[in-house]
């Protein structure tokens, strides 16, 4: 991530990227703490599950040998059972922060977990220091330099393709833009049937594309910590969870007791001496979408109160310091984001070769997003958007070669 955002965006950026150094676990088999890389990792599954050197080196050449072009067959199941074999301890170690990353579940192709969870392990959980506001801020600034134009408020609804050629987008309000390609960052469900069409592609594509599942979404859980008021440190990120093993359906249940908490010191936001936390679940959409306004208000309410339920175990008497709670969920995300089902993980990994052969079918469209090559968030839009933004750069390079 830091390389990328040196070479693609700018020092600036790049040197606000900071690494997260106490990453915690918390569950009824076992409580830890870790730097979330190889070296920790190796430590903990040898001197506190008790595997072998050897096997621990195997895996961890194994999941960093994946590729997209290996055996897509054996799942993430088969892959935990060849190694650590009856050991659902170790397994929920290993997979179920992937699973909170990415909506990954031990039926996907072990490739979606071995790509993923290689990438923490080279080098351990980095976030931004500064926050959201300010990595936009530097991005703007650098498109800027750089010659960009930027449209806020300009929500596109049409993709305009002529004999098969991305030519336009139409935004809401009815104009127009005329264009050489088309990058979209929608859910690719959307891309092809709402904002370019059936009609414009083989049935043989459309058929592939409607096999792609979405992926599941989640719920998140604001909190902010009245001015004035501290938090003690209790690490940077928590997994939690009350269930008594790792179930990927429990998880995305609403009444999950496993969630994630991310919790932002000053440090991370320099400059302001305010403190935040944010709980993070997995969620299923169909447990939210059919709720009526007073039923989906009462679940919302109810998922703050078990938040904060949850959170006065690791910080007792923070009730008392919260000034503001707001609860986002899939239907949240549906609303703001426009996913499909408020899928904030995307589509299952069958999405990738369908976003990969969308310029094939349509020349000059292409896109980009969560298609379970890696994850959601910063880390994946960065590292799939370098991938398709090198494949329009060549298109466009040879069509102006060819005018």
């Amino acid at each position: 991530m830091i390389k990328t955002c040196r070479k693609y965006w700018s020092e600036e950026i790049a040197r606000s990227i900071i690494q997260l150094r106490e990453i915690r676990f918390d569950n009824p088999q076992f409580s830890l703490t870790t730097t979330f890389d190889t070296e920790d990792f190796t430590r903990i599954l040898k001197e506190r599950f008790g595997i072998s050197d050897e096997t621990i080196s195997s895996f961890f050449q194994t999941v960093s040998n994946m590729n997209f072009f290996d055996d897509q067959t054996m799942t993430v199941r088969e892959l935990f059972e060849r190694y650590f074999p009856g050991r659902d301890d170790v397994m929920r170690m290993l997979m179920e922060p992937i699973t909170y990353a990415n909506g990954s579940d031990l039926d996907d192709p072990a490739i979606t977990y071995g790509i993923v969870f290689s990438n923490f392990m080279s080098k351990g959980v980095f976030t931004f220091q500064g926050g959201t506001d300010q990595l936009i801020g530097q991005m703007r600034a650098a498109l800027e330099n750089s010659g960009v134009d930027i449209g806020l408020k300009c929500l596109v609804d049409k993709i305009i393709i002529n004999d098969r050629k991305a030519v336009a987008v139409r935004i809401t309000n009815g104009q127009i833009i005329r264009c050489k390609a088309v990058l979209s960052n929608a859910n690719l469900l959307s891309t092809i049937h709402e904002l370019a069409g059936d009609e414009h592609f083989d049935q043989e594509f459309i058929d592939q594309a409607n096999k792609v599942r979405v992926n599941n979404s989640s719920c998140q859980v604001y909190l902010g910590i009245k001015k004035g008021e501290t938090i003690d440190y209790v690490g940077d990120l928590l997994f939690t969870s009350e269930a008594a093993k790792f179930d990927p359906n429990e998880l995305r249940s609403r009444g999950t007791t496993s969630r994630t908490f991310s919790f932002y010191y000053p440090s991370i936001r320099p400059g302001s001496d305010r403190f935040t936390i944010v709980a993070s679940t997995n969620a299923r959409y169909d447990d939210w979408v059919a709720l009526s306004p007073a039923e989906y208000r009462t679940a919302k309410e109810e998922l703050i109160e078990a938040t904060i339920h949850c959170l006065e175990k690791y910080l007792p008497g923070v009730r008392d310091k919260i000034d503001h709670a707001e609860a986002a969920t899939p239907r949240t995300f549906q609303r703001y984001a426009l996913h499909v089902k408020g899928a904030s993980f995307g589509t299952k990994f069958e999405g990738l070769k369908v976003s990969l052969d969308l310029p094939k079918q349509i020349k000059g469209l292409f896109h980009t997003g969560s298609v379970g090559i890696i994850m959601s968030g910063w880390l994946g839009a960065a590292n799939y958007g370098v991938i398709v933004a090198h494949e329009v750069d060549r298109y466009l390079s040879g069509a102006q070669a060819v005018r």
